[in-house]
């Protein structure tokens, strides 16, 4: 599987969050996936969308960048839950035989930046 076609596989996996069907298709069935913020590690695809499916939210998701070449790709992006908060993410996913081994999920929730640094930095446009 080239770049182009992990790449389109990326954004349809990320189009619909909420469609299982599409979500899970990208994973390989002894994938494994980590939450390092919550020390979480869900092994299999049959658990990871158990997990996803029993979820009592419903999240939506944007992608604001996304980088990667064979076997290793990241997006950055944006979550929210219900309408909640949103929260920015990256997610890590390295590829074996065309589908998701290892992917890696970090969630970070957005916070007011510190007075005494407004001199050097820019308000992010998104």
């Amino acid at each position: 599987m080239g770049d182009d076609e992990i790449r389109a596989a990326l954004e349809r996996h990320w189009s619909d969050i909420n469609d299982q069907a599409v979500v899970h298709e990208i994973y390989r069935d002894d994938v494994v996936v980590e939450f390092p913020q919550g020390g979480e590690r869900i092994v299999g695809v049959a658990n990871l969308r158990a997990m996803r499916e029993a979820y009592p939210a419903r999240p939506s998701f944007a992608i604001r960048r996304m980088r990667g070449g064979g076997d290793f790709w990241v997006t950055e992006g944006v979550i929210a839950y219900d309408g909640g908060a949103p929260m920015r993410t990256v997610t890590i996913m390295e590829f074996r035989g065309g589908k998701v081994a290892h992917e890696t999920i970090y969630v970070a929730a957005p916070w007011e930046p510190p007075a005494w640094r407004a001199r050097w930095v820019q308000a992010d446009p998104a």
